[in-house]
């Protein structure tokens, strides 16, 4: 949840719009697509009597991640799915803005940032002016004014590592060496953020699996994290849920991806992620609380000096 006070010195935070996360234990934020064409989910929160979200079953699924407990809840009006075609900002905004607004006065959800999952800096001005803590940037400050409205807003930054455009970035993929090149894309889109005015606590990095990424590269990025944060300084996010390279390990479609999911999540928290991005959240959760429970009791397996 969203902190009021401050943490204990020495702890990890992420500083957002409307208080802070401690990373003393991974975060799940959940995914909220708002869209008809998204790979997994898309259309599932769309109205049946037309083309736009339906508020009311928004905030009744958002309650549900949470009493799961997913930490923050990521809504996005554009799939960025290989192949999507780009949605007009205007239209992105009139599929979040409605749910986000009920969302930033509910009483059940009080506490629990909402972040922005968008690649332009007009939709990102207006989600944060309507309660969004956090922005989700896939693009990596792709949008030149999105630094800007970060810095502006005082939000919580993401910054993911795509090469290219959604509806492109699976044409000739290639990298050199893989984790040296998202490294250094990604420091370099921290820079841009720090010289815009954007403090080094409000800001995580992605390395994006799925984003132009074959499914090699996106297996190796899953436990890329303690490396990312060294090279960039900053925490990491991982998203693997349900991705493509799950199928292409599992032989599993889309829908029959829960235990992969859920697999992928721990790994990357293992090597080192401090939030996971996530569609099954109750899974996920439950599988970090088992690796939290053996971390801290792994010291009770350690050998006694002197014992047998």
């Amino acid at each position: 949840m969203s902190l009021s006070v401050a943490p204990e010195p020495g702890t990890a935070v992420w500083v957002h719009a409307r208080g802070v996360l401690t990373l003393e234990r991974p975060r799940v934020m959940a995914v909220v697509n708002l869209t008809p064409d998204s790979f997994s989910d898309g259309g599932a929160l769309i109205s049946p009597w037309g083309d736009d979200p339906d508020a009311d079953l928004g905030v009744e699924v958002c309650r549900e991640l949470v009493r799961q407990g997913a930490d923050i809840l990521d809504l996005g009006g554009e799939s960025t799915r290989p192949g999507a075609a780009p949605v007009d900002p205007a239209h992105e905004l009139r599929r979040v803005l409605p749910l986000l607004r009920r969302l930033h006065g509910d009483p059940e959800l009080t506490g629990t940032p909402v972040s922005i999952d968008t690649r332009h800096a007009t939709t990102a001005a207006a989600a944060m002016d309507a309660g969004a803590a956090m922005i989700n940037d896939v693009s990596g400050l792709a949008d030149p004014g999105m630094a800007a409205v970060a810095a502006r807003t005082g939000a919580g930054l993401v910054l993911g590592h795509l090469r290219g455009e959604p509806a492109t970035m699976q044409r000739a993929v290639h990298f050199d060496d893989l984790l040296a090149e998202v490294a250094a894309e990604l420091g370099a889109a921290v820079e841009r953020a720090l010289r815009a005015g954007v403090a080094n606590d409000r800001i995580l990095v992605d390395p994006g699996l799925g984003f132009g990424k074959t499914p090699e590269h996106s297996a190796a990025l899953l436990a890329s994290a303690d490396y990312l944060t060294q090279q960039t300084g900053c925490p990491v996010m991982i998203g693997a849920s349900r991705k493509g390279f799950l199928g292409a390990l599992t032989g599993r479609v889309v829908g029959e991806r829960l235990i992969g999911s859920v697999t992928a999540a721990v790994i990357a928290v293992l090597r080192g992620a401090s939030v996971v991005r996530v569609h099954d959240v109750a899974a996920t959760v439950e599988a970090l609380r088992v690796v939290a429970g053996v971390r801290s009791a792994s010291s009770l397996a350690a050998p006694t000096p002197g014992g047998r």
